[in-house]
């Protein structure tokens, strides 16, 4: 089965697990040539889980790296790949990702690690045989699986589908899961390991590769193998996972010096050096812990975004020689390790439950007597019990966060499933009863979590009942308030006037004064009136403000309104130079404040100060 543009299915993040450490382990070729001069070890074994390299200002110290796996010369890959390659599979059925990446220089051996020979098969054919073989042996758990392939390489900055070769360029895609997605790559979907290698063999073939004076058949570029494991829950809620696996295997880092690369073999090593070095500065954002990973600064970086700080388990198998030629290369992969393995992902499972439609219309049962043909049948007519009081009954769900309503909607249908099969109390009978309770205890929590929010939104509606009741009458801004006021409103501001004493009522300068004993008239423009500070308290205001500017501080000044720290340094140097202001007006004098700001601070402030002064 091949596609092209597959449909996905949304899935979302149900569940968050302890962040995972990205695992790494060395791998050390055996030694080629004479094993003397440039041939010579400069590396040695010292545990399965560390080894030492001398140090080349001084050979006769050495310098010690710790791992969680190291593997010497003479390891097997059945050893490789039992002890760090296979545990990490098991996540598969999850639902959650994996990611097993070779990295090290060119020559050092990253090929037959992930690829192996018919003898001495690598990692690659042997996690695919497991995953299929995990898929087939669970199937008895309820679930159903499906596994699919891709394959694509990166060849100078273009990724390029291998299964079906084209020259097409395809993008890179992040939904909205930050999961990493290639659209247009070809899935072929397999069912053995004869499906496997019909399709992987041929597309293999169509990887970009080499000769240069270091190896015979380079990689010259980077391939990607990805397994797609899609999983169907066999009973409701009829639950589906997916999850990823990334089999890497990169391209080495080159010294042209020594490869001798020319030409196009030139331009593809500096793709190579320049995505490799990218991909360490990325591990160096990790783990200083920067605001900007540089994802995006390369196609390897960014197809990586899962495997290195995002949602998968990680392995980095690092490949080094240990030849003395190869020190500097060799020293450049172990410091990558050193570092890779600091970085923390955080995987999760994914998983999507079917939508819920809306509800059925009622049966109609057929009728041969009377004169109506049809009538809604009773059971119908007569809701359940479960179906009387739904949980989504409790607060409007428009005030719930979506997660929240979403599992709401989930056990609503959960319940109608236990009302269908009876009044027994069983729900769903074909199910485990492990899996049973587990889904009670679910129930059981969302509804406490429902009546929760139910108080705490009670809870607020009553307080925010109470302050308005506190509120006062007249709120009183800073800025000049005009309204236009008939001849009632007018008395009775005039009697606020009366009473507090604070506020007075004036006609606005060009409207015309009107008795209190005059009715109004509709022939007549209504005059306008606005609200005004008495003038012996407007006048004492303006002396407190006056005060706090000659004996305040930078930092009582900015207690002022419209005076913020550049305004309040101004005015306590203008201060020091020529003394204490006479009147507020004399802000004019200082540098950087206008009339117009003058006039506009005093508004804003006087009012403040009327509450202290009565």
């Amino acid at each position: 089965m091949m596609t092209h543009h597959p449909r996905r299915t949304v899935f979302h993040r149900v569940s968050n697990n302890a962040p995972a450490r990205v695992r790494v382990c060395v791998r050390l070729r055996p030694g080629v040539g004479t094993g003397q001069g440039q041939d010579a070890p400069c590396v040695r074994g010292v545990d399965s889980h560390s080894l030492e390299i001398f140090n080349w200002r001084n050979e006769m110290e050495t310098m010690k790296y710790q791992f969680d796996a190291f593997y010497g010369a003479s390891a097997s890959q059945h050893e490789i790949y039992m002890g760090s390659v296979q545990p990490i599979l098991r996540h598969l059925l999850e639902g959650q990702n994996a990611s097993i990446l070779a990295y090290g220089p060119t020559g050092a051996g990253k090929t037959h690690t992930m690829l192996g020979t018919p003898d001495q098969p690598g990692v690659i054919p042997r996690a695919v045989r497991d995953v299929l073989q995990m898929t087939r042996d669970d199937s008895a758990d309820g679930w159903k699986y499906s596994v699919s392939m891709s394959y694509l390489e990166i060849y100078q900055e273009k990724v390029l589908d291998l299964l079906q070769p084209s020259i097409h360029d395809l993008p890179i895609r992040e939904d909205r899961n930050h999961n990493i997605l290639v659209p247009g790559l070809t899935q072929k979907e397999i069912t053995s390991f004869a499906d496997f290698e019909s399709c992987f063999l041929p597309a293999s073939s169509n990887r970009t590769v080499a000769s240069t004076q270091l190896n015979q058949r380079s990689s010259r570029s980077h391939a990607v193998l990805l397994l797609q494991v899609s999983q169907t829950q066999s009973w409701p809620p009829y639950a589906r996972r997916a999850a990823k696996l990334c089999l890497i295997d990169l391209a080495g880092s080159e010294d042209n010096r020594r490869t001798g690369n020319k030409g196009v073999r030139l331009k593809e090593s500096g793709a190579i050096n320049t995505s490799l070095f990218v991909l360490s500065k990325v591990v160096d954002a990790l783990n200083q812990g920067l605001c900007r990973v540089p994802y995006r600064d390369s196609k390897l970086t960014r197809l990586l975004q899962d495997s290195l700080g995002g949602s998968a388990h990680s392995l980095i198998i690092a490949n080094i020689a240990p030849e003395k030629k190869y020190y500097f290369d060799t020293l450049t992969s172990l410091n990558f390790a050193a570092k890779s393995k600091q970085v923390v992902n955080k995987p999760f499972t994914q998983e999507a439950l079917p939508e819920i439609g809306a509800p059925k219309r009622p049966l109609e049962c057929v009728s041969n007597t009377g004169p109506e043909a049809k009538k809604p049948c009773l059971e119908e007519e007569q809701p359940s019990a479960a179906e009387e009081k739904p949980l989504s009954s409790l607060l409007p769900l428009e005030n719930v966060e979506p997660s929240v309503v979403e599992r709401l909607l989930r056990l609503e249908a959960l319940e109608k499933e236990q009302a269908r099969a009876g009044s027994n109390g069983l729900a769903l009978l074909n199910t485990p009863r492990k899996e049973r309770m587990d889904i009670l205890k679910m129930l059981n929590e969302t509804r406490r979590e429902l009546q929760t929010l139910k108080e705490k939104q009670k809870e607020m509606e009553t307080r925010a009942l109470q302050d308005k009741a506190l509120a006062p009458r007249v709120v009183v801004k800073p800025q000049k308030q005009v309204a236009v006021l008939p001849l009632q409103q007018v008395q009775a501001a005039e009697k606020t006037e009366e009473e507090e004493g604070v506020l007075i009522v004036k006609q606005k300068k060009g409207g015309r004064k009107r008795k209190a004993s005059a009715l109004p008239s509709e022939n007549k423009a209504t005059p306008e009136w606005e609200l005004e500070l008495r003038p012996d308290l407007l006048a004492r205001s303006k002396e407190s403000i006056l005060s706090i500017l000659n004996t305040g501080s930078v930092k009582d000044l900015l207690a002022l309104h419209q005076i913020g720290k550049k305004k309040a340094q101004l005015i306590v140097g203008w201060k020091e130079l020529y003394g204490p202001f006479e009147k507020i007006e004399d802000l004019e004098k200082v540098h950087g404040i206008s009339a117009n700001q003058v006039a506009s601070f005093l508004k804003a402030n006087v009012f403040n100060y009327v509450g202290d002064i009565q």
